[in-house]
């Protein structure tokens, strides 16, 4: 059933006009403030950013702790990979999700996590104080290098995990037969094959661990104290503790611009180096732990993953119920209780309770704005620069702008009519709406391009109207993707804290933005409510995944 130009223009107009408004809008108003401050061109806030030695610090500290983050990741990562792509064994699928887990979590609770754990109070602290009588802790790695990087491996261990495994695990295994026949060895037979074949997939992964370290704020923030600081957090600081908004938009451009250039890299690579492959089905692919060595291999690899990947979210929950007296749901009681007894005091169960609405609100704008595009994109290509494919890559965009940047457009572009919204309760779940968008839109748009047209055709050639064809034919088929799709936008507004500690009121903070407050704050009871707040908002997220997980449509998936 193809659309008319009148149909598809009235599609687009939807998503085209909220990214207008709300992504293109407050792009263009950084470079202005930044580019233009008097109303003519002025580059002195960028030449300010080679001038003065600590941006320069800034910048190169957020380009090395970035590659060996990645670094840190593929070494722990890629054994994974191997065993979850050859070999089947009992368990497999809980483990897979297990070791995934981390990666969805929102970055506040990854970084209170490695308090609980390792923070100065954090369970192994304890632990070894009580059991050598030691008065102070003897790990000590807060607002150190050390705590950002394994935060960070931790975070995108599971990126290299599922990428390259899955890519791995549908190789042809004829491939390395055939080589063992003519008598090449197993590294002979790694070296000239698998890595070769394997290097896309090694590479798509790198690259999106790298960005997510490069754009790191979260854990930065947290964990790395005033001594460190990337670009997105020395954004941050700058518009918000300097309110200097012409050097915070500076900043902004060049994260921009790094951020485009690797991504045009990373495209221009791999249209080179792909190498066309004849895939093959994972049963095929896969056989059972046979040797002792495969055995124990594959014990060691359960061992490290599940001390390192899961221990911080164990601690976590520990730490949440371990009070002074023993064992108990004091911290989780406190969040109700408004302990200044002042009507400006917002509990953390009121914080719970706006994130909720937030998300909902979040929900309800990510679908509207999804399925129309996700309609619009699933035309056939007509000609090459046909208005689908021209979209295509304008509706991914904000995936690769990052949330300090958007919150800081938000700040410096929303604050005047006609867009006088920056006091307003709505400009949280549009910016959590323009960071989910991308998600959603993915989590429709294969199912639909994979829908046999003629369905469609049937029904109209039978007399059915479009609203019934609709009713019939593409929502029963719709309804896990718009499902998947709502739970994505759910959990990433549940769990957004970059853009929200910029747009959000004092009054009106989302769960990640109360737990950042209550770390600031001294005290065990405040530390405390921060745990049990983590662990509302892991569960949250991890009931999310799961549900992401058990309801996608078959094997059809982009995120």
């Amino acid at each position: 059933m193809p659309l008319t130009r009148l149909q598809r223009w009235l599609l687009a107009a939807i998503p085209l006009i909220f990214l207008g408004l709300f992504f293109i809008y407050p792009v263009l108003a950084i470079f202005n403030i930044s580019l233009f401050p008097e109303g003519r061109f002025d580059a002195a806030s960028l030449r300010v950013l080679w001038e003065k030695p600590y941006y320069l610090r800034v910048v190169w500290f957020t380009f090395w702790q970035a590659g060996l983050s990645t670094l840190g990741a593929l070494v722990l990562g890629l054994p994974a990979a191997y065993l979850f792509a050859k070999f089947r064994f009992p368990g497999k699928m809980l483990l897979r999700a297990l070791v995934t887990l981390p990666f969805v979590m929102p970055t506040v609770v990854v970084a209170v996590a490695f308090l609980a754990l390792i923070g100065p109070r954090g369970l192994l602290n304890q632990w070894l104080m009580a059991a050598l009588g030691l008065s102070q802790p003897p790990i000590n790695l807060l607002h150190t290098i050390w705590i950002i990087l394994l935060a960070h491996v931790f975070y995108n261990t599971s990126v290299i995990i599922r990428i390259v495994g899955g890519f791995w695990a549908n190789l042809d295994p004829l491939l390395e037969a055939a080589a063992a026949v003519l008598g090449a060895g197993p590294w002979s037979r790694a070296r000239h094959i698998t890595l070769p074949l394997l290097f896309p997939a090694i590479l798509a992964a790198s690259l999106l661990a790298y960005l997510f370290n490069f754009t790191s704020f979260g854990v930065i923030l947290i964990l790395g104290g005033p001594k460190f600081a990337t670009i997105e957090v020395e954004i941050y600081r700058t518009a918000v503790r300097l309110f200097n908004l012409p050097v915070a938009a500076a900043l902004s451009i060049l994260q921009m611009g790094f951020t485009l250039a690797m991504m045009v890299v990373y495209t221009h690579l791999q249209q080179r180096m792909t190498i066309p492959v004849q895939f093959q089905p994972a049963q095929r692919t896969q056989r059972p732990l046979r040797t002792v060595g495969e055995k124990s291999m594959a014990l060691g690899i359960f061992l490290v993953l599940g001390v390192f990947l899961l221990s911080p979210l164990a601690a976590l929950v520990i730490q949440s119920f371990r009070t002074p007296d023993g064992p108990g749901l004091v911290y989780y009681q406190a969040l109700f209780v408004n302990r200044t007894g002042s009507i400006f005091f917002v509990t953390p169960i009121e914080a719970a309770r706006n994130s909720l609405a937030f998300a909902m609100a979040t929900v309800l704008f990510a679908v509207a704005m999804a399925l129309p595009s996700a309609y619009l994109l699933s035309e056939p290509h007509r000609g090459r620069f046909s208005l689908a494919r021209l979209l295509d890559p304008l509706f991914m965009l904000p995936l690769g702008t990052s949330a300090v940047t958007l919150g800081f457009g938000y700040i410096v572009a929303l604050n005047r009519p006609p867009l006088n919204l920056r006091t307003s309760l709505i400009i949280v779940p549009i910016a959590h709406t323009l960071i989910a968008f991308p998600f959603v839109l993915r989590s429709i748009l294969p199912v639909l391009r994979g829908m046999h047209p003629h369905l469609r055709e049937a029904a109209r050639v039978l007399g059915a109207s479009t609203a019934r064809v609709l009713r019939y034919i593409d929502l029963p088929m719709l309804w896990r993707s718009l499902l998947v799709g709502g739970v994505f936008a759910f959990t990433i507004s549940m769990g957004e804290f970059s853009a929200s500690l910029l747009v959000t009121r004092p009054q009106f903070p989302t769960l990640p933005v109360a737990i950042y407050r209550l770390l600031g704050q001294p005290g065990r009871l405040n530390f405390g409510q921060a745990l049990a707040m983590s662990v509302i908002l892991m569960a949250v997220t991890a009931v999310g995944y799961m549900v992401i997980e058990n309801l996608r449509y078959g094997d059809i998936e982009e995120f």
